[in-house]
């Protein structure tokens, strides 16, 4: 068995860090003419490196088979030492990137879906005021990794994230109402009270296990067979409201601007989730990342029914 230091070996040249790249993208990509298209290289070139460092490491990184390269043992530890590299130059260059004083180049900020109404106003704010920036704006409910450089700023839901390293600042309250449709009503009726609700239709998340208080109230409050549909998208989510599928708890600050929304329950403070802004301590002060905190906390000030 091959011994898991052996492509951090101390006494293997310095030269050999190219073989090790190109063998490193072979087994990312599994075939010689991806790696090759990806170094920029010849494919002659991608096998000759791959040739040569599996003869200094006696050992094969490969199998060989008519539809490409398949990683031995041996090389899915090379893909695992890779890649843990690739992740640290990554985390490296977003620290270099945004370590300067001026407001310009890649701002990346991250948020859960359902947030775009905050986020996109403080963008807006942001690229009027500093033209040289460039803005990506990544909405998931995955949480990103900001000691990697997957984002300089991230705006999140729930407890207080705890992850080491991260400057952490509550951004308030993330507020939901009980929506419909005038042609859900026309159809249906709207509810007037909470004991109404048992005969009505929901629209809610996908994962039953969702920790929202919103929808820990509505399971609490509504037998399963309420719930006519399910989905993981917040877009979808707000469509099917809105089209009258059936009822469902939206953000109130991104929903109040929807003419095909009715809010049947104002929102309540039983329903909130508390948000809030995370950056990495390396680039927290930088100028570009001030600017974008600065900005969203100035629309979160506007929003008194929450975010």
């Amino acid at each position: 068995m091959i011994e898991p230091n052996l492509f951090m070996d101390a006494h293997m040249p310095f030269e050999n860090w190219d073989e090790i790249r190109t063998a490193f993208q072979v087994a990312r990509v599994g075939t010689v003419s991806g790696a090759a298209e990806v170094l920029g290289v010849h494919h002659a070139t991608v096998i000759r490196h791959v040739d040569a460092l599996e003869a200094k490491l006696g050992t094969k990184l490969f199998q060989r088979h008519p539809r490409g390269y398949t990683p031995t043992e041996a090389g899915n530890q090379l893909l695992s030492v890779g890649q843990a590299t690739e992740d640290q130059f990554a985390q490296l260059a977003a620290r270099i990137t945004g370590a300067g004083d001026e407001v310009t180049g890649e701002l990346i900020v991250t948020s859960l879906p359902g947030l775009s109404g905050l986020v996109l106003p403080a963008m807006g704010r942001l690229l009027e005021k500093y033209p040289g920036l460039r803005l990506r704006y990544l909405t998931d409910n995955r949480v990103f990794r900001l000691e990697y450089g997957e984002a300089h700023v991230a705006v999140r839901a729930g407890s207080r994230p705890t992850e080491p390293d991260n400057v952490v600042q509550s951004l308030g309250h993330h507020g939901y109402a009980l929506y419909g449709s005038d042609a859900y009503i026309a159809r249906h009726g709207r509810p007037q009270t909470e004991d109404d609700l048992i005969h009505h239709r929901f629209v809610a998340s996908e994962n039953r296990d969702a920790r929202a208080p919103f929808l820990r109230w509505l399971t609490d409050k509504v037998p399963e067979e309420c719930f006519v549909m399910r989905t993981n998208g917040y877009e979808a989510w707000q469509s099917a409201v809105a089209r009258g599928l059936g009822l469902g708890f939206l953000p109130v600050q991104s929903s109040q601007s929807d003419p095909r929304l009715v809010e049947i329950f104002p929102t309540r403070p039983e329903w909130r989730s508390e948000l809030w802004l995370v950056t990495h301590v390396d680039l927290h002060r930088t100028s570009k990342v001030q600017a974008f905190l600065n900005a969203l906390k100035e629309v979160a000030k506007a929003c008194p029914d929450g975010v």
